[in-house]
Formats: C-alpha cells, structure tokens, sequence
C-alpha cells in the first residue's frame, strides 16, 4: 500500500485530503506545517508527499527541498492558491514531480498522484536494473555455461569489487583479456582508465620504457618526458598479459611496485607513487618458469593472490553452438549480411573438432565462414577445419619425447609408403624393393597404417614426377 505525507496547514482541505486519499486506497499521515512535515519525512519513509505552497513554519519549497535531500527519489507535488509561473519554475527546479492549483477537482488530484506513483516505480525499477547491469558489465561477451566457465565467472564477480592482484591462467585464445577487462568493469575503478599491455610483443628495453616511463636523454632516442603505462593507468586497472615472457631483470622492478606502490621512471631521480590495480595473466606454467629460474617466486606470489583458470574450448565443448551463434550474428552485423544460420552437420563438425587455438580459432573460423557463405547456411565446406586423429590428439595433450619420435617416424613411413605406392601404381613388390624391406613387412605397414594401393594413393597430386 503506498504511503503519502499530507502537509496542509488548513484543517477541511487537509480532512478531505485525507477521506479522498484513504477511499483510494493509501496509507495517509497528515501534517499541519512545513516544520512537522519535515520532520515526519526524516522519521519515515513516504512514497509521495503531497504539501502547500504557504505553510507555517517552512513553506512548500523548503518542505521540498528537505525531502529531495533525504530522498532524491522522492515524488513530492505542490498546492498552492497563489500560483505563479516563477514558483511553478522554481518548484519544477528543485525536483518537484508536478505543481496543481487550487480549488482543484480530486479527480484530476487522484490522476496525478497515480501517474507521480508510477514515475517512482519506474525510477526504483530503473535503479535496479542499473545495479543488475553493474554486476554484469564486463561479462557479456564471455559466452558460457559449462560448468567450469560458470566457476571462472563467479570468481570474477567475487575478486572484482577488491582491490587483490588476480592472476589469470589459461592457454593462448581463451579470452584471458575479456576476463580482465570484465574485472575492471565490476570493481570501484570501473570509471577510472583501462591499461593492457603485452609482454611478450615488446623486447626488454622497450618494456621497461612502456612500463615505467623515462626522463628526457634516458637513452639516445629519448628527446622527451615520456609517462608509463602505470602511470597513465592511475586510479585504474592494468592488465599485464603474458607476464610470464617478461625479462627476469625487469621481474624485480614490477615486485616492487607490486609490494610498495612506487617506481621511477627511466633515467630519473623522483620517487612516483601510484594507485594502480595489477592484472596479470599467462599461458606458461609459471610454476615450472620458476624452477628454471626464468621467472621469480616472489614476483609469481605476489601476482598469484587471487588466481583464475580459464578452460580451454575442448574442456567446455557444450559453449561451442553459443559461441558460434554469437560470433555469427556479430560478424553477420560487421559485413552487413543478412544473419544466417548453421547446418547440423557443421555444428556437428564444431563439436568434434579439438579447437588448439580455443576461443580465438573458432572466431576466425566463422569469420570465414560469414565471408564465404553466399546463402543461408553455413555448412562444413565454410569452414576450415580438419578433424584430428587419436595420435595427434593424444601428442598434443602431453607426450613424452619417446612418443613424439615415434609418431614422427610413424608419420614419416606412412608418407614414404604412399609416394612410392603411388609411383609404382600399387605394385606392392616393387614397392618392397624400392624401400628396402621384405614383402611381409610392407604387407604388415599397409595394415598399421590403412594403406592400400588404391585409388586414394593413386590420384595425379600424390604422384612425385
């Protein structure tokens, strides 16, 4: 039931006000001055209030004023029998909803405090939803709900509103920076500067000038003053993306801003101070940069306070049709093409395939895709690329060096075979003595290795001159 403050120093008006308010359905608290309207509205929280213009003790303007401070949000209108354009101005100004004069007819009263009601109702939804939108900002575009990318965002939402170094972990193409600017966004430096810088594209010496800065006659080529990335990224955020390619001498230069907020620049005396947030983020174990004494342990602790592991695309294959829908209709958007859709059998092909360049293959992919799709379906012949066998599959997840030189050599006798098959049109005898080994043998390879001399090692491409 919403609740309205009554403020009418006149005793009939103020019953009917209130006999009229009550029928209607509000909750009514009535005041005889501007003083006691004040300090009701202090003591209580009220969904409009309804005051004269002349009142004793503070007038209408004052009353709106005090209530505007306690509750910018507040729906207040204004009665008044002496009505003047400079006071309805005034009293629109200072944030009244709207201005009636009397003798007015309740009915159009009963309107506008309806329409004063709904405008609050719209202002606190909007609230909300601005509030909602804070929360979210930042993660639109990570695109997900498997299990462990709903893990990875609940943890950036919980780190965000600190002020905690995050590490973030994860193979190259998983979007470590959409993470990071998602952490910017979400935290109390979401309206101050967003810094990114790459590590592992700048050599040293330039690294250490784009990070810290440098004095005029630093170095040779330096004729002026030239401010560093921490310093432009003051009272924000900055993303330091593979840290771990950064040289082991300039690791201890970026502990100590880590640890006492303080640097100089290149070439220079002064002490700068900054209030910067650190991001960092990495796709090599640190950990084993660390025993080969590539990267510094204190500097991997310092930056490891809060850290977050971003799956790969083949560990999160239920994102795939998402992912590819939103990269769809994006770049559909981009080329200015109509939206097109995708077959099964290409979302099938999706599915299967081991995504090694994860999120930022299967853009490119689409991109593609989008560009040679001339009709209203993407299907398998858009897009480019080629389903992995078990052996590599397995190589690419972490073999030995025992294993990788033999599949090497295994893929190395199936090529041979097939040259030589070809070249001898399938003469498997021939093809025994070309390479030097028995019948048996060759017999046994053409079996491990689903060779045939068939059509397949026959086609004019596989045939050497």
């Amino acid at each position: 039931m919403p609740s309205i403050l009554v403020i009418e120093d006149k005793s009939a008006m103020q019953q009917m006000l209130a006999a009229t308010l009550l029928s209607e359905g509000y909750e009514v608290d009535l005041a005889s001055s501007g003083t006691e309207g004040i300090a009701r509205a202090r003591e209580k929280h009220y969904d409009l209030v309804l005051t004269d213009l002349k009142l004793p003790g503070a007038d209408g303007l004052q009353v709106l004023s005090e209530v505007k401070e306690s509750d910018p949000e507040a729906s207040v209108i204004i009665m008044t029998a002496y009505a003047t354009v400079e006071n309805a101005v005034q009293a629109i100004k200072l944030g009244a909803f709207d201005f009636i004069t009397k003798p007015f007819d309740t009915d159009r009263l009963s309107i506008l405090i309806k329409r004063a009601l709904e405008n609050r109702r719209l202002v606190a939804e909007n609230i909300l939803l601005r509030e909602e939108l804070a929360q979210t900002i930042g993660l639109a575009e990570i695109i997900g709900r498997s299990e462990r990318m709903r893990q990875a965002t609940e943890l950036v939402q919980k780190v965000a509103p600190s002020d905690t170094t995050v590490l973030l972990m994860g193979e190259s193409g998983t979007g470590k920076e959409l993470f990071a600017r998602a952490i910017h966004h979400l935290s109390p430096r979401k309206d101050g500067p967003y810094v990114t810088i790459n590590c592992a594209a700048i050599p040293r010496e330039l690294l250490e000038n784009e990070l810290f800065g440098s004095e005029r006659g630093a170095f040779t080529s330096s004729v002026a003053r030239k401010m560093g990335k921490f310093e432009i990224a003051e009272q924000g955020t900055i993303f330091l993306d593979e840290v771990g390619d950064m040289d082991i001498s300039l690791q201890a230069k970026l502990l100590r801003v880590l640890q006492e907020k303080r640097f100089e620049r290149l070439g220079g005396t002064k002490t700068i101070e900054v209030n910067v947030r650190v991001i960092a983020a990495s796709n090599m174990d640190l950990r084993e940069a660390i025993v080969r004494r590539a990267f510094r342990e204190d500097l991997f602790y310092r930056l490891s306070v809060f850290p977050i592991t971003i799956p790969p695309l083949r560990d999160r294959r239920d994102d795939v049709p998402a992912l590819a829908d939103y990269f769809i209709q994006r770049f559909s958007m981009e080329m200015k093409k109509r939206p097109v859709k995708i077959s099964r059998e290409a979302l099938a092909l999706l599915d299967k395939y081991h995504w090694p360049g994860n999120v930022r293959e299967l853009e490119n992919t689409i991109e593609r895709a989008i560009i040679l799709c001339d009709g209203r379906t993407i299907t398998p012949d858009h897009l480019a690329i080629r389903l992995a066998t078990s052996n590599e599959i397995r190589l690419r997840e972490g073999a030995g060096l025992k294993e990788v030189a033999a599949f090497a050599q295994a893929e190395a006798e199936k090529s041979l075979i097939k040259r030589i098959l070809a070249q001898t049109r399938g003469n498997k005898r021939k093809t025994a003595e070309i390479l030097k080994i028995d019948y048996t043998t060759l017999f046994e390879k053409l079996k491990k290795y689903g060779l045939q001399p068939s059509r397949e090692v026959l086609e004019p491409e596989n045939v050497v001159a």
